[in-house]
């Protein structure tokens, strides 16, 4: 219940920002609040990681403890998401090209949740993918930077 009324009372926080595409270009205007955009450089960073295939740095962002959310499954450690997803989102990722549409975020300055909208095509292990996508990321500040607590991943045919 906690976690409901952080991220209510995190939604009034938004000012205009920025979404990127794959490849770094401008996507779309997004709605983060200013202390979400450090939290936002760390989901991007994480994204980076898989599309270049370091899934060293893309599980750095980790905490020891993240709850992945993917295809109607769920990893419940970092440990977990490592032997089982990591390395096939990462292969993925490096050959199928993805674009964030709509992006908003907020924060309280120790929690930050990041909210992005989105679309991949490409070839994929031969088969031809055309997704719309969505994807929640909840942090925690650790020190001095943001760690992943929480992802949740859906996607579905575009039409």
């Amino acid at each position: 219940m906690r976690t409901i009324a952080l991220l209510a009372a995190l939604t009034a926080l938004s000012i205009p920002a920025r979404a990127h595409d794959s490849g770094g270009r401008l996507a779309a205007e997004s709605n983060l609040s200013a202390a979400a955009r450090d939290a936002a450089a760390a989901v991007d960073a994480f994204h980076a990681a898989l599309r270049r295939g370091d899934t060293r740095s893309a599980a750095a962002l980790l905490v020891y403890d993240a709850l992945i959310f993917e295809e109607g499954g769920a990893e419940r450690s970092k440990a977990d998401y490592v032997s089982q997803h990591l390395p096939a989102d990462a292969a993925f990722s490096h050959v199928v090209s993805s674009t964030v549409t709509r992006r908003s975020g907020g924060s309280n300055g120790v929690f930050s949740w990041i909210a992005s909208e989105g679309q991949m095509t490409g070839t994929y292990e031969g088969k031809a993918i055309d997704r719309r996508t969505t994807e929640t990321m909840l942090l925690r500040r650790v020190g001095a930077k943001w760690k992943i607590v929480h992802i949740h991943w859906s996607s579905a045919a575009r039409r």
